[in-house]
């Protein structure tokens, strides 16, 4: 029921009309110095409660135990990010169905209600993209429509609802995604992403590295990376061989996911 409250006042509070644009440039309004951003360059849909409750999407519901587990890893990150450049992370497993894709999730969410920065949360597991499917969006198009038929990125880039955050994720699939992925024109986006706005994390929602060559390719576009562990399952080995596997400097420490 809370769920559905959060998402029905993300609903009633939406703007109709918006242009992304960098939080830092926005005036103060007063009583509450932060004007939200605006996203007329984004296709809006709206989240489906029951499949955001389904899939765990912990963020979206106030009284769940497991936002303070993400507050703390935005904390961290923060900290990192004093020190150096640290806005365009990768989110990964060493093999499928760790978790990997909801951690993103409840990463943006948490990311975006931070009043410092907006998030862009991109699908690049391109042979089965969840991102979408997890938020109950019917979206058709992906990345993939970038590399492949010159798609803009402003007619891929979804508004979920929710304050400061946008992403990228759709149906499509394609089997050459190592090649797409490794190339000088995914690694000019990822800069261009980064770059853009110094106020935006953006979250790239990889491929298990012991599966697929895809999440090995894009770690050194990266700024840091996080590995979702699956606890109880994942072996010692595993993890030992997909962390050998990333750049030492980017990487960034576990997120335990699925324990008691």
């Amino acid at each position: 029921m809370k769920l559905r409250k959060a998402l029905d006042k993300a609903r009633n509070t939406r703007n109709t009309e918006v242009e992304e644009i960098p939080a830092q440039t926005l005036p103060e309004q007063a009583g509450n110095g932060w004007a939200a951003p605006r996203y007329t360059d984004s296709i809006e849909y709206m989240m489906d409660p029951d499949s955001v409750e389904k899939n765990r999407v912990v963020s979206m519901n106030p009284d769940a135990n497991e936002i303070e587990r993400y507050k703390i890893l935005r904390t961290r990150i923060h900290q990192q990010a004093r020190n150096r450049k640290m806005n365009t992370i990768m989110i990964t497993s060493p093999n499928r169905n760790e978790g990997k894709t909801v951690t993103a999730i409840n990463m943006g969410f948490t990311f975006a209600r931070d009043l410092k920065q907006t998030v862009l949360l991109v699908d690049c597991d391109f042979r089965g993209q969840d991102i979408h499917n997890y938020l109950g969006i019917d979206s058709k198009f992906s990345l993939i429509d970038y590399f492949l038929d010159d798609t803009p990125l402003n007619e891929l880039i979804i508004w979920p609802g929710i304050e400061k955050l946008t992403l990228i994720s759709g149906d499509r699939t394609v089997y050459d995604s190592s090649e797409l992925l490794s190339s000088d024109m995914m690694e000019k986006l990822v800069r261009e992403m980064g770059d853009r706005y110094d106020d935006r994390y953006v979250f790239f929602d990889c491929a298990p590295i012991l599966e697929r060559a895809e999440a090995i390719s894009m770690a050194p576009m990266m700024d840091g990376i996080i590995m979702v562990v699956e606890a109880g399952s994942t072996s010692k080995k595993d993890v030992q061989k997909a962390v050998s596997l990333l750049p030492k400097d980017k990487f960034l420490g576990f997120v335990l996911n699925k324990q008691e």
